[in-house]
């Protein structure tokens, strides 16, 4: 059983988060806006399942399962990592990946659950449609990560920073909230995390994962950008004021998610060496700050871009990311997904010509 390969015991074997929202029927069935129809068409249209398309056949890295580079580890100069033997540190890669990975899977549930209550709480009826295919595309997530981890054959529990979050976003009735939690801030780190991996990774089968999630992923952060960006501007000011120290809360304990304390003292490392470790290093500083390249543009383009959102980035910063062109990064995804049809399809040509040219050579042979 999956809850078998986890590394540290779950609180339980579920965790409901109390709801107090009202279920919204809308009765006009005309086609809504333009964009948004466009990206429920699009959603539709661009369905995959994660069984067929992903080659799970492939088998990861024995010694580094991602192929990352050495410098991705965060604490892969600190003393306790350097004095240990290669066998070791193969085992702290291969948990630190897992763990990470195990983040990505418990947030695609999360996700999951926030796109379902969108559908239930969303007062458009065009926005209900795009969410519903959202929900089998976080469902599909769930599945390719739960498959990649089993390879690992460990996996980690939500850590407390992403959990806090969620149960934020859930609790909170209103239903612009659920997006700005989930579309906005988790999702909007989330693709700049699986692009760590998607470009770093040597290993096919990761790569491609990552790949194809973010496809999605981008679609959903452009749902989020397409709702708000129409109700923000019909607030007041107070209330745009509110949204903004949330973003910068959330942002907050978004970027702290990734100190991996729970993870450190799994492994019986010292916790205050490896986090000192963590904050000197390049990658992870550079890391830490590129996860708000998606977010700082698109909370500038919904139009939350008052004072306190604005001093809170430029404190933080990231405030130069609100130059960022999504719409560049999002068909960037685009292209990188088809990039890696287009190499699994090669390949399939290459096996099964292979296999032609060895029946014909047994076929002569017989003759």
């Amino acid at each position: 059983m999956f809850k078998d390969f986890y590394a540290l015991a779950t609180d339980g074997s579920t965790w409901s988060v109390p709801q107090d929202f009202e279920a919204v029927f809308n009765w006009d069935y005309d086609d809504g806006r333009v964009g948004m129809m466009g990206l429920y068409a699009k959603g539709k249209e661009m369905q995959w399942d994660a069984a067929t398309r992903i080659d799970w056949s492939q088998e990861l890295f024995e010694d580094n399962p991602e192929g990352m580079p050495e410098e991705s580890l965060p604490i892969h100069m600190a003393g306790c990592y350097l004095k240990m033997s290669d066998k070791e540190k193969a085992n702290v890669r291969r948990h630190f990946q897992a763990w990470q990975l195990s983040q990505f899977m418990q947030g695609e549930q999360g996700a999951l659950i926030c796109a379902a209550k969108i559908v239930t709480q969303v007062p458009d009826a065009d926005s209900k449609f795009y969410a519903a295919t959202q929900t089998i595309d976080e469902a599909r997530h769930v599945e390719a990560y739960k498959r990649l981890l089993t390879k690992f054959g460990v996996a980690y529990p939500m850590t407390k920073p992403l959990q806090e979050l969620i149960d934020q976003t859930l609790r909170d009735s209103r239903w612009d909230m659920t997006y700005l939690g989930m579309q906005v801030v988790i999702e909007g780190l989330a693709l700049a995390a699986f692009g760590q991996i998607r470009d770093y990774a040597q290993n096919p089968l990761c790569a491609q994962v990552n790949a194809y999630v973010m496809q999605d992923e981008s679609r959903h952060v452009a749902f989020g950008r397409l709702a708000l960006r129409d109700y923000y501007p019909t607030l007041t000011q107070k209330e745009r004021d509110e949204r903004e120290q949330f973003l910068l809360e959330a942002s907050y304990l978004m970027r702290d998610r990734f100190d991996a304390v729970e993870l450190w003292q799994n492994l019986g490392l010292p916790i205050e060496e490896c986090a000192t470790a963590m904050y000197e290093s390049g990658f992870m500083e550079k890391f830490r700050n590129s996860l708000f390249t998606r977010i700082v543009p698109i909370v500038k383009d919904i139009g939350l871009w008052g004072d306190t959102i604005r001093n809170g980035y430029t404190e933080m910063g990231v405030i130069d990311y609100a130059k960022a062109d999504v719409q560049a990064l999002q068909d960037e995804d685009e292209n990188i997904a088809r990039q890696f049809d287009m190499r699994q399809r090669d390949i399939q040509r290459v096996i099964d010509r292979a296999k032609g040219s060895g029946q014909d050579g047994r076929v002569a042979a017989a003759e």
